[in-house]
Parts: structure tokens; C-alpha cells; sequence
């Protein structure tokens, strides 16, 4: 079929070359986003009198049929077509006649896929921020629920302070609320409109780009032509936010690996988000957690591979920039069905609270509620660090915890300590206490699940 840029050639295009340059393969992926911007354009071209009435309306009539059969399957990509563009506008002539031909007055390919990216990265924000909502709506919930299940912090992957799972869960809260946040700003920061920048250079027919970008939900028109046609920042930046929240799943899926295996034994993961072995029959594994874990270097690749296609590339618009889809799809299909799935996995997860509180009273988490106990006792704090550690080491010789040392024992090291020692350095106490704000008390905890409540109320896009 013919070329949209055919009449400059006197050869058809070598087969390999088609397949080579083609991109319908893929960006038929934002055909709705395409046709939603050539409705916008159509009906701004009318407006400055550039269309008729009739060619407009039959044009945007022309677009509704091809979204419709696309969307009930009696329409379909064919490889002849060389991307997105061609195809919408030779099935609008094809159904319209000449006026279809009019479509693609006064902009080019340039503005026009510069426009579809946007419309489906800023669709796609939205769908993203929808699923972290729903995410930390779970999280929260699991806070509610477990403010008094203790269970030990960590450092260094060694036990360390008593905490509560609600805190536990608390900190990936902050985390995805963060996520929220970028995808915020990149939404607020790229919603300008680039169609009508035409090539690069703008056009001399007397569009209303202002216009336009009313029309498709931007707060403005780009203010340069060069720039419009040229600029994936907001690609960049959305795959930056996008690697950044898979970094967060999977540190959140490395803690739930070792929290679900035997030697932990902190919560047991559903059967339905589990696997088994082929050989092993006692297996049941993390295998989605794995995944999820295992998928953040695929997004992390995308994010990479974005970079490094835009670093040498001159203004304005070089092919190259078509290189920005594939893996950009990808990554957000993966980054999506990670949070879906993640979602799942912890809403459907068992916690073996008992389990945790046995683990949160060995290692000596109370160790440092101990210090302070003598510090409360007129005692200076380095001199109550150095009396607890001759006091752990005793207990690691004769193998007991804190709790179980005598008072006599306690005595024997330091004459300071008296019989309330014992609910000083005990589970509940040691946490209870705990309660400016960002701490694991109760009262603390309290405050944030409440902050969290009102944030989770909060409309966060224009438009939602």
C-alpha cells in the first residue's frame, strides 16, 4: 500500500526495510489515545474554519466506527500498515473518502505520536496511582489490625528493638506514599500538550493549540516546537517512579520470602499465590513474591534503556525515539500486574503472631530498654551501654535471655537495678513506651493509622 511520505520515492520500500522501520506491531497499543487526539485536532481544525462542518463531522464519525470495530474485533492490525497513524488514516479515507485525507492537516507524525505518548503515559499514571491506592488501602488495613503483634525489628538482618507489625507494615506505607507522590509530580509536570508543534518547526495554517489542549484534558500547550516533538523526560521520569515502586515490592517481597520460610515461620503465604515443586512434594514457595523480586531488573532495564536512547540525540525528532515503546509497554504492564499481584498476595496472607512474639523476646531486642532503664537511675548512657553488654554477654554464656536472669544476677553487675526491671524490659513495655510520633506504641500508631485514613480520602489527579 502506499506510503504517507510516498511521493517523494520512485521505489517501494524493501520488504526487510517495512519490517525494520514498522512500529504497528506495537504502537497499536495507544490506538485509542491516536484516535482521541485526531478527534481533538479534527474539531479545533473546524473551529478555525480550516475543516468544514460536514468534513468534520464526517471524520469524526469516520474515527468512532474504526475505534468501535477495533474494539469488537472486526477490525484488525495488518502488517502492511507502517504504524498507528497510517492505519487510522487509510481506513478513515477508505470509509469516508477524501475528506479522511484531510485528517492530517496541519500536524505531522512527529506531534502526533508525541501526543499519543503522552495521552497513554498520563493514562497510564492514573491506572498506576489507582492500583497504589488500593495497596496501601490493604497496608492499612493489616496496621489496623495488628498494632499489638510484636515482633522483632531489624538491622543488619539481626534482630534488634521490639516493634509491632502494624509499624512494620508502616514503613512500606511511607514508601508507596512516596511512590504516589512522583507519579503526581510527573503528572502535573508533563500535562502539557505538544500537537500542532507539527515536525518541529510549528505550521503556518492559524491553529488554536490552546484550544486543543482543552479539548484532551492538558493544563496548556507546549512553548516550543523543537522541544514538543523531541521531549521523553516524562517517559523518564515515569519509568524512573515506575523502577522506583518495584524497588519497593521487592524489598517488601525479600522480607516475605524469609518471613514465610521455615526457619521464620512469621506468616504463611495463600495457596493460591504459592507454587509447588515437580519432585519435592512438601514444597510450597514464594514463587510470585520471587517474581515480583526477580521483575524489578526487567523495569529497571526499561528505565536504562530509555536513557541511554535519548542521550546523543540531537533536535528535534530522530527515529530512534521509536525505540522508547516497546520496552516502556512492557515495564508497565509489569510494574501494574506486580502491584495487582502483590495486593493479593498480602491480603490473603496468614500471620503467626505468636510466632513473632517468640522471636521478638530472644536476641535481646529489650537490651537497649535495659540501658535505659539505669540511664532513668541517674546513670550516664555510655556507662549504661557498657553494663548492659557485660550483662548480654553473661546471658549468651550461660544461654538465657534478660528476662531470665535472676535479680541477684542483675545485682551482681550493677546495684542499680531494683525488682521493676523486669517490666521495664518486658515486650509490651518496651514498645508501649515507644510512642512519639513515627514509633511503634500504641498511641503513636494511633495517630498515624488516623493521618493515613484522612491521606487515603484525598483525591489525588485532576480530573479523577
Amino acid at each position: 500500500m502506499a506510503k504517507l511520505w510516498g511521493g517523494r520515492f520512485t521505489k517501494e520500500t524493501d520488504t526487510l526495510v517495512h519490517n525494520f522501520n514498522a512500529s504497528l506491531s506495537f504502537d497499536k497499543k495507544f490506538y485509542e489515545q491516536d484516535i482521541r487526539g485526531s478527534k481533538a485536532h479534527v474539531t479545533m481544525l473546524a473551529k478555525q474554519g480550516i475543516l468544514k462542518e460536514e468534513e468534520k463531522n464526517d471524520i469524526l464519525n469516520g474515527l468512532d466506527s474504526i475505534q468501535k470495530d477495533i474494539e469488537n474485533g472486526t477490525l484488525h492490525f495488518t502488517e502492511e500498515y507502517e504504524d498507528i497513524h497510517s492505519f487510522v488514516e487509510a481506513h478513515l479515507t477508505e470509509r469516508i473518502g477524501d475528506a479522511g485525507k484531510k485528517l492530517h492537516t496541519g500536524r505531522s507524525r512527529n506531534d502526533q505520536v508525541a501526543l499519543d505518548m503522552k495521552l497513554y503515559t498520563r493514562d497510564e499514571i492514573d491506572e498506576t496511582d489507582g492500583l497504589l491506592k488500593k495497596l496501601l488501602e490493604e497496608i492499612l488495613s493489616i496496621m489496623k489490625a495488628n498494632t499489638d503483634t510484636y515482633m522483632p525489628g531489624f538491622t543488619h538482618l539481626q534482630k534488634a528493638q521490639p516493634i509491632t507489625l502494624a509499624h512494620h507494615f508502616g514503613a512500606y506505607f511511607e514508601m508507596f506514599k512516596r511512590d504516589r507522590g512522583r507519579l503526581y509530580d510527573i503528572r502535573k509536570r508533563m500535562n502539557e500538550c505538544p500537537l500542532g508543534a507539527g515536525a518541529l518547526a510549528g505550521t503556518t495554517y492559524p491553529l488554536d493549540r490552546e484550544y486543543t489542549a482543552q479539548l484532551l484534558d492538558f493544563d496548556c500547550a507546549t512553548c516550543n516546537s523543537l522541544d514538543s516533538v523531541s521531549d521523553r523526560d516524562y517517559l523518564i521520569e515515569f519509568l524512573s517512579a515506575g523502577a522506583t515502586i518495584m524497588m519497593h515490592l521487592s524489598r517488601f517481597c525479600e522480607e516475605i520470602i524469609l518471613w514465610n520460610s521455615n526457619e521464620y515461620q512469621f506468616v504463611e503465604i495463600d495457596d493460591s499465590y504459592s507454587t509447588g515443586s515437580s519432585i519435592m512434594p512438601q514444597k510450597k514457595n514464594p514463587d510470585i513474591a520471587e517474581l515480583i523480586r526477580g521483575k524489578t531488573g526487567r523495569v529497571y532495564g526499561a528505565l536504562m534503556s530509555g536513557l541511554t536512547t535519548m542521550k546523543g540525540l540531537p533536535l528535534a525528532y530522530n527515529k530512534d525515539m521509536q525505540e522508547d515503546k516497546e520496552l516502556t509497554f512492557d515495564a508497565i504492564d509489569t510494574i501494574k500486574g506486580c502491584i495487582s499481584l502483590f495486593t493479593g498476595m498480602i491480603a490473603s496472607m496468614k500471620f503467626h503472631k505468636e510466632k513473632m512474639e517468640e522471636s521478638a523476646k530472644g536476641g535481646f531486642t529489650n537490651a537497649t530498654d535495659a540501658a535505659d532503664y539505669l540511664v532513668r537511675h541517674g546513670m550516664p548512657f555510655r556507662d549504661a551501654h557498657s553494663i548492659i553488654g557485660q550483662i548480654v554477654l553473661f546471658c549468651i554464656e550461660k544461654k538465657i535471655s534478660l528476662e531470665d536472669m535472676t535479680l541477684e544476677e542483675f545485682q551482681a553487675i550493677s546495684p542499680v537495678f531494683a525488682s521493676d526491671i523486669y517490666e521495664a524490659i518486658s515486650l509490651k513495655t518496651c514498645v508501649e513506651k515507644r510512642n512519639t510520633i513515627g514509633g511503634p506504641g500504641k498511641e503513636a500508631m494511633k495517630q498515624v493509622i488516623e493521618k493515613n485514613e484522612a491521606y487515603l480520602k484525598k483525591e489525588r489527579f485532576i480530573g479523577k
